[in-house]
């Protein structure tokens, strides 16, 4: 297979990365990290989700953010939307892409957000409706493609019913999540593959978190098969509430790396790329988890 020439990096980490943490991350620290992921070359950055506060507090100011956000030419800042709710206060705060999340597997669903993989589709469809009326892009996120905290394995054939269903609703990309991080190359291969029978490859993206140490395998195996986009959060943050043991997403300045290997164009900037993860890292008091960053900086300190 052929790799891509171009790939677009999707960086989760102001979202994804840190709605998680249990310590208040300010609202200006958040824009600063955005706005630093964007001057190392990254075109599109998750900036927060708009859902309970109750239940997400640390995305509470994500309609202060994208008030203040200082937006650079040519960057998207998408923002997550859990129902038509969600969507119109995103949308009334400046929101020009957003986000739907659903699951593959039934009981994932049931627990995270607390009804069928079919009423969820039901709720998507409207959201999606309303954002388009409104000129605005969705992406759709499928979790749990290669297993479930809950019942275990996931077979290809109900990740590919999900992903087409939101394809087919109006989402103009799909990314495929390994939320807890179980795949394996092969494994990977297996469910991309019976995705792109229904939906084309150039609209897939791929979100893997790292837990058994197989993401950055995982995501050479969808390269192969011509993926063109790739989730990441900045060093790693993240992890997955519903999922013990769940480590953080696939650190960007890992991929960032394996793309410069390959020579597979990503417009991204390794060294401002690294700087940033340094920076958010310490602001969290602790060490990146990209194995990349960490070896760069090493060797940055050997030489200096």
């Amino acid at each position: 297979m052929t790799l891509p020439s171009k790939v677009r990096v999707v960086e989760v980490g102001p979202r994804d990365g840190l709605q998680n943490e249990a310590a208040r991350i300010d609202t200006a620290t958040k824009l600063e990290l955005i706005d630093r992921l964007g001057a190392a070359g990254l075109k599109s950055i998750e900036a927060g989700a708009f859902v309970s506060p109750k239940w997400v507090p640390q995305m509470a100011d994500s309609a202060e953010l994208l008030a203040r956000l200082q937006r650079r030419p040519g960057v998207a800042y998408p923002v997550l939307v859990p129902n038509l709710k969600g969507l119109e206060t995103a949308l009334a705060a400046g929101a020009t892409e957003v986000a739907v999340f659903g699951a593959a597997s039934e009981a994932f669903s049931q627990r995270n957000i607390n009804c069928s993989i079919a009423e969820s589709v039901e709720r998507f469809r409207a959201v999606i409706e309303r954002a388009r009326k409104a000129g605005v892009q969705v992406r759709g996120y499928v979790s749990c493609v290669l297993g479930c905290p809950y019942q275990g394995e996931v077979a290809p054939a109900a990740v590919a019913e999900v992903a087409r269903t939101l394809f087919e609703l109006g989402c103009y990309e799909v990314s495929l999540g390994d939320t807890i991080g179980v795949g394996t190359p092969g494994k990977t291969r297996a469910m991309i593959e019976a995705v792109a029978r229904h939906v084309p490859l150039k609209k897939l993206a791929v979100h893997f978190h790292d837990t058994y140490g197989m993401a950055i395998a995982n995501i050479y195996a969808a390269l192969e098969l011509g993926v063109p986009v790739i989730d990441a959060a900045i060093a790693g943050l993240g992890g997955c509430p519903y999922a013990a043991g769940a480590s953080g997403n696939v650190a960007t300045e890992d991929v960032a790396y394996l793309l410069a290997g390959l020579g597979v164009d990503s417009g991204i900037d390794v060294d401002a790329l690294v700087n940033t993860g340094a920076w958010i890292s310490e602001l969290l008091g602790r060490p990146s988890n990209s194995k990349a960053a960490r070896a760069l900086l090493a060797r940055s300190a050997r030489t200096a």
